[in-house]
């Protein structure tokens, strides 16, 4: 595996360490190397593209209720940090770690990185916004310049959804943007490498890889890369290297670059 080496992907900023879909997690990311980051994207009641994974409040903040059903500026005012383990508690509170983090933030912060970063956005489905979500990504996207992206551009983008009608919605809006379709259980056909609405990239859960051994060699012939989420420990990732999946999504970014390092 001498010329081998998968991209790695901080998933939701490497959240072992500090809370996820923080802007400090993601910074945190970024100097410890990561070749890229993941989030996800929720809208607000108001419009607004939000990194948030849960549909409901309640585990990573200190509001209840449903993301959707709030607005931008009450959102802005949780405190989305000091619930996790990693939060400085002993120090004065750190808006880095605990302040909501808009997708327009963390794109301005990348652009501002001065390096270069794969950008990885899950947009979450279901939702009562429905295809409205893709609709404000792509927007965003072009405003930043990055919907219709050039091979030397330092930032880039891909779109990944568990729902297959998201990706042809991105498709249809955006046909440059690469999309990944994230797979938990294995749909029809997927065992045979086929992906649907010109996907050219699968998301393989790491559970699915591991009772599926034959997965990633089906996905691969059919010509396609394979990005797989969550790989935390050594077991998990020495297998996905067996396979020499192109992108490892974990959420401790600094144990696989470390493990990188001794072992290709």
């Amino acid at each position: 595996m001498s010329d081998y080496r998968p991209l790695v992907f901080a998933h939701r900023g490497g959240a072992d360490a500090l809370p996820e879909h923080t802007l400090g997690a993601y910074l945190r990311a970024l100097e410890e190397g990561a070749d890229g980051l993941e989030c996800d994207v929720r809208l607000t009641r108001d419009g607004h593209l939000v990194c948030v994974h849960d549909r409901r409040l309640d585990r990573t903040s200190n509001g209840h209720g449903k993301v959707s059903a709030k607005t931008l500026a009450e959102l802005d005012s949780l405190d989305f940090g000091s619930w996790h383990p990693g939060y400085p508690v002993d120090e004065e509170p750190l808006p880095a770690l605990s302040r909501l983090l808009t997708l327009d933030r963390l794109l301005q912060a990348v652009c501002d990185s001065g390096r270069n970063v794969r950008l990885l956005i899950e947009t979450k489905h279901p939702t009562r916004y429905g295809a409205e979500v893709e609709r404000r990504l792509v927007r965003t996207l072009q405003r930043f310049g990055l919907a219709d992206p050039e091979p030397d551009q330092p930032v880039q983008v891909t779109v990944m959804s568990f729902a297959a009608l998201a990706l042809r919605r991105v498709r249809a809006q955006a046909p440059a943007l690469p999309t990944v379709y994230l797979v938990e259980l294995l749909p029809p056909g997927v065992g045979r490498g086929r992906l649907p609405f010109g996907a050219r990239i699968a998301g393989p859960g790491v559970a699915l890889v591991r009772s599926r051994p034959g997965l990633i060699p089906a996905i691969r012939a059919a010509g396609h890369q394979a990005y797989v989420w969550t790989v935390n420990d050594k077991a998990d990732l020495d297998m996905v290297l067996e396979h020499q999946v192109d992108g490892v999504i974990t959420d401790r970014p600094r144990f696989v670059l470390d493990h990188l390092a001794t072992v290709l």
